[in-house]
């Protein structure tokens, strides 16, 4: 060994070498990355956006909710913003592949051929591949495993569900429905007949139809009771089967808030038949949110205090000789 190479320090045996440093975010960096991605966001996805707000503005009772949805998902971020300021940032290469796919599956889905699956829903799962291949490039797996939940959250509750998908779903329970407030009507003394989803009601011998399927189709709000049961869930409860509990209790709720929401307008009816149609129904049903959702926060209370932990300190004082 000559002198030169005795000069040079040589690694020692055992001693780890450190690592390149990891790039640490401030919460000023976050925020500006964050609005320049959304802008770029809507930038890219504007037909599905524009087409999104249209509809939720052209039918408020059923799919306004998808407005704040994306807000409650910003929340959700928020909410761990600790934990994705302090955990490093990574880029995992992957996600550029996962771009490319959600990107592509955007712009086949909206501007391909006839025969391709041109669908809203389709393009909302696309954008969602889309989000989780950016966060993945740009912050790493550590930290988008943080983001799943935000993600997931918006892709489910963030856009309007198809006529064809909703009715798989609601069919049925739009038959209970209808059940519940024919029920309901005979029992309170009101001349009433159920053929399939159609009430009549029978006002001195006049009759009033209501048709729960259509002038009443209070069940898309089960889409949004779900958005609220998962939310309310995700930040109020802290074990898993409470909030699965408190997301499957949303859908007893909605059949619940549609017997009385259906009800109320075969009441009103016997006063008045044009209750019965036009957009009355829809200010009804946003009346009965509001009891809806204190009825949520109530079963949420009791799934919070159903089981009461005893303190560690308790437990050791009792096993005391």
């Amino acid at each position: 060994m000559s002198a030169t190479d005795r000069a040079q320090p040589q690694p020692s045996v055992g001693v780890a070498i450190p690592r390149a440093s990891v790039v640490a975010l401030s919460a000023p960096q976050v925020a500006m990355a964050g609005l320049v991605l959304l802008a770029a966001f809507v930038a890219v996805f504007w037909v599905f956006v524009t087409t999104q707000v249209k509809w939720a503005l052209d039918e408020p009772a059923d799919w306004g909710h998808t407005l704040i949805v994306p807000a409650i998902s910003g929340y959700f971020v928020y909410l761990r913003r600790q934990e994705i300021l302090e955990a490093p940032a990574r880029a995992c290469w992957f996600g550029a592949v996962l771009i490319v796919l959600g990107v592509g599956a955007y712009v086949a889905t909206t501007f391909g051929p006839s025969w391709f699956v041109l669908h809203h829903n389709a393009r909302g799962v696309s954008i969602g591949v889309t989000l989780l291949g950016l966060a993945l490039l740009v912050l790493g797996t550590r930290i988008t495993k943080l983001l799943l939940f935000p993600i997931a959250y918006w892709v489910a509750f963030g856009q309007s569900v198809s006529e064809r998908l909703l009715q798989l779903v609601t069919e049925r329970m739009q038959d209970w429905s209808a059940v519940g407030a024919h029920g309901l009507l005979a029992l309170t003394g009101v001349d009433v007949e159920r053929s399939g989803n159609v009430l009549t009601v029978f006002v001195n011998g006049a009759p009033s139809q209501l048709n729960v399927a259509e002038a009443c189709s209070g069940m898309r709000m089960l889409v949004a009771f779900l958005a609220l049961g998962v939310a309310i869930a995700y930040t109020g409860l802290p074990q898993v089967w409470q909030r699965a509990a408190l997301v499957v209790a949303g859908i007893p709720v909605a059949i619940g808030v549609n017997v009385l929401r259906v009800y109320t307008l075969g009441i009103l009816s016997l006063f008045d038949a044009n209750f019965a149609t036009g957009d009355f129904h829809s200010f009804i049903g946003l009346v009965w949110l509001v009891p809806a959702l204190l009825l949520y926060l109530g079963i949420m209370w009791f799934l919070r205090n159903l089981f009461v932990e005893e303190p560690s300190g308790a437990k050791e004082s009792g096993h005391a000789v």
